[in-house]
């Protein structure tokens, strides 16, 4: 008889992916502790230990998971700007079942921090105004992937298989993002 395998170990990061996975596959109303415990292989009961706020934590961790992105320094503001910008619309791509967190809740520990740094980052590459910058970065950008999402299919329970990936919602982005930086310049 093969041994039998000790059970994963319990932590915030399982937590997250977990939820994240159940968020995007069956949308944010239906992740309940229970089912992320079900999910989990746990008591829903175990998961405060990790979270101890219980579900409200839950919903900060993953607002902060989509939102706390960060980049490396490039040559110009406006390279990274750019990257920046792409960086945070393919992990919101990535997880749309949680995008309305995104925009709904206000930015906590480690999304503080990355805006922080992107403020730091365009200051010291000579932008003026980084802050508003930044604001107005993110603001695209949750923006264009919320009318990505919406157009995709995903909250719609008729379609099978929504729309990762679109050419002309790729393109509109770049388009819209080189506006917005040409903007920032003046």
């Amino acid at each position: 008889m093969p041994a039998k395998r000790p059970p994963v170990p319990l932590s915030r990061e399982r937590i997250i992916e977990a939820a994240l996975h159940i968020a995007d596959s069956q949308g944010l109303r239906r992740l309940t502790m229970r089912r992320l415990g079900d999910a989990l292989q746990v008591e829903a009961m175990a998961i405060y230990h990790h979270l101890p706020r219980g579900k409200e934590a839950l919903m900060d961790a993953l607002a902060e998971h989509v939102t706390a992105v960060r980049v490396e320094q490039a040559a110009t503001w406006q390279e990274t700007a750019k990257a920046w910008c792409r960086a945070s619309r393919e992990v919101l791509r990535e997880h749309p079942g949680v995008l309305a967190l995104a925009l709904t809740k206000p930015p906590k520990g480690g999304t503080t921090l990355a805006i922080g740094e992107q403020v730091e980052q365009l200051t010291d590459a000579g932008l003026p105004d980084a802050a508003d910058a930044v604001r107005s970065l993110r603001a695209f950008v949750f923006g264009s992937v919320a009318v990505e999402v919406q157009q995709s299919g995903w909250a719609d329970p008729e379609v099978d298989e929504w729309t990762r990936r679109d050419e002309r919602a790729d393109a509109d982005f770049e388009r819209g993002l080189e506006a917005l930086l040409r903007g920032l310049q003046i």
